[in-house]
């Protein structure tokens, strides 16, 4: 074990055994490939693991995380360009790493965290999602109205007619993403979210760093743009952004809900929702599916024309596996679950997924 270098300023994370040393292998496997921070040493103390990196931010390699430069630009539109060039940065690095070491391969040969431990049987999936405890409040509804019961109704989101069947859902999640299914691969960081994206571009936390698919890269940072980091994470986990953004801003938008009908005889749920975003947040999301549209959907192995299709399954695992569905408020819920309705039905939705809306 090397000791840690006292030159450089040195962010510590302190870990069980098992996940420090996934940690430093991720970090190893993506330092080849990715801009990182140096790592400075790992050590064990009072029973743990502490792994030390370079502090980027302290020692003014980086100056802000991607979760800062967005709500800097929501607030100040002058730095929208720096956004634009942040995700620029991040596709780029994507297809370094592909152009480097990018092969198909079975989904059981990626990092597993994200993906094939969340939906496999008896896991946080099935156990946040179809216990039947998952109920539309009846403040919302009229009545109380169990997620499971919504299968067989029209649920109309934003005027579009729409279905929701929940194991369904699942199940079909869990046969795209089995182990044996084969995608575009790489050596990524593996969980590209506004925390662990440093500005000039420099990855962070490597907990799933390896080998993982191109297209669940596209997706986790899709719907971390559009859905967790300026709506679900500061409303239900803040101690995240708390920790881990300098600048942790209070968000400037988050979607509401317009209007909720529910006709319990026609078996009918009307839903109509506003996603409003800030400049920069907006700037963000624009730029990523240009981004796909023009030289990603090549090398994750995607059709342009058909992304919201094939990114579903790993959507619906983002959508549903992250922050408990049970967690949130009657109208967050709905939210939810109306754009994973939308990830189901993508030839009737087209861009109304990712559409945001300026603010006024």
């Amino acid at each position: 074990m090397s000791a840690p270098t006292a030159a450089l300023p040195a962010f510590r994370k302190f870990l069980d055994p098992a996940v420090a040393d996934a940690e430093v292998s991720g970090w190893r496997a993506a330092a080849r490939v990715l801009p990182v921070p140096r790592l400075l040493g790992h050590s064990t103390a009072e029973g743990r693991h502490v792994v030390s990196y370079e502090d980027v931010l302290a020692g003014g390699r980086c100056s802000m995380l991607l979760g800062d430069v967005i709500a800097t630009a929501d607030r100040e539109p002058n730095v929208v360009p720096r956004v634009t060039a942040l995700i620029d940065a991040v596709c780029d690095s994507w297809l370094t790493a592909v152009a480097a070491d990018g092969r198909t391969a079975p989904l059981a040969a990626c990092v597993p965290g994200l993906y094939v431990d969340r939906i496999r049987p008896g896991g946080r999936i099935d156990a946040w999602c179809l216990s039947g405890r998952l109920t539309v409040p009846a403040s919302i509804t009229g009545r109380p109205l169990p997620v499971l019961a919504l299968t067989g109704h029209l649920f109309v989101v934003n005027d579009i007619p729409l279905r929701l069947d929940l194991p369904a859902t699942v199940g079909k999640t869990r046969d795209g993403l089995s182990p044996d299914r084969a995608f575009v691969t790489a050596i990524t960081q593996g969980d590209p979210t506004e925390p662990n994206i440093a500005d000039p571009l420099c990855w962070l936390d490597f907990e799933y760093a390896g080998r993982n698919t191109i297209a669940g890269e596209i997706a986790v940072l899709l719907w971390y743009l559009l859905g967790m980091g300026g709506w679900l994470v500061p409303r239900y986990r803040p101690e995240v952004y708390a920790r881990t953004l300098p600048l942790h801003l209070p968000q400037v938008a988050a979607p509401h809900l317009e209007h909720v009908e529910y006709d319990e005889r026609h078996r009918r749920l009307e839903v109509r929702y506003t996603w409003p975003a800030g400049p920069g947040r907006r700037a963000a999301i624009t730029r990523l599916l240009e981004r796909v549209r023009s030289d990603l959907a090549a090398a994750a192995g995607l059709d342009a024309d058909r992304v919201l299709a094939q990114l579903r399954h790993f959507l619906t695992l983002r959508i549903l596996g992250v922050i408990p569905p049970g967690q949130l408020t009657g109208d967050d819920l709905l939210l939810l679950l109306a754009k994973l309705a939308e990830t189901q039905h993508p030839e009737a939705v087209g861009e109304t997924f990712t559409r945001t809306h300026p603010l006024t």
